[in-house]
């Protein structure tokens, strides 16, 4: 996702934000339309809620809008929570279904893809966390020229996270751009840290009722917690520090599940 324009409403300044999407998808291939597969569908949840995020904002300094001002701990906070939306029985059963005559996948296998695509999670966090470490000891400890090279250095520092050994010319830390780019530069860990605080965000809206049968999730506290998250995660962007909009621990108050009852501005 890229911002285009930020929302801002300074004097005489009134604009209202834009954004564009870019994927590298799945083309379509002779008469058959193009067709996702399920990474590629994350995905698309991912960068749209960055897009949520840049649009919806009420913010009206620029540098506070949306996408800026947002503490890196939370960078990845709302696209992070769209993902999860993608491992959601009821939001999986109404995608997963054959282009040609509409059919929904039984939900048996629904529940067999999603077991089997979560299969090994834990080597997944296992590689977030080493190219988080990697990238902190990168850019406060390795010497450059030294006499240790960057692939020695990346083998030492991430040894405790491997469930199978390196090989002798492995050069993964080659495809994690992130950790030299300028913005995600000895950041890297944020996106673990934002998924605490998404998972968190997550969890208030099944404890009010999302795990329900279809016709009842719209109702009651369910149906009040859109209205919630985007009046706070959705809203609030570089405005409010993000400890105090998602709780992270028990001594901290969430604004999204005891969202303050202000009275909202027009579009």
């Amino acid at each position: 996702m890229t911002g285009i324009f930020g929302r801002i409403r300074v004097m005489s300044c009134d604009r209202l934000p834009i954004a564009f999407l870019v994927y590298n998808l799945t083309p379509p291939v002779g008469r058959k339309p193009s067709l996702l597969s399920f990474k590629e569908v994350v995905t698309v949840f991912h960068e749209f809620g960055h897009s949520l995020q840049h649009m919806l904002t009420k913010q009206d300094e620029s540098l506070v809008a949306g996408i800026q001002g947002i503490e890196l701990d939370a960078a990845e906070f709302s696209s992070q929570f769209m993902e999860k939306w993608c491992y959601h029985k009821n939001i999986f059963k109404g995608i997963a279904k054959h282009y040609e005559i509409g059919k929904s996948l039984h939900e048996f296998s629904c529940f067999n893809f999603l077991d089997t695509y979560s299969l090994l999670g834990s080597i997944e966090r296992l590689n977030q966390i080493r190219f988080a470490m990697v990238d902190l000891e990168l850019h406060s400890n390795y010497v450059p020229g030294g006499s240790e090279s960057i692939f020695d250095f990346y083998r030492r520092v991430s040894k405790g996270t491997h469930v199978v050994p390196l090989l002798p010319g492995d050069r993964s830390l080659c495809s994690c751009l992130h950790i030299f780019e300028g913005s995600y530069a000895a950041g890297y860990y944020s996106y673990k840290w934002s998924e605490v605080m998404s998972a968190d965000a997550f969890s208030a809206f099944e404890e009010a009722g999302l795990n329900q049968e279809e016709d009842e999730i719209m109702k009651g506290a369910m149906k009040a917690m859109g209205p919630k998250f985007r009046d706070t995660i959705l809203d609030l962007g570089g405005g409010k520090a993000p400890k105090e909009v998602s709780p992270i621990d028990e001594h901290t108050t969430s604004l999204l599940v005891e969202a303050e009852s202000q009275p909202r501005q027009q579009q």
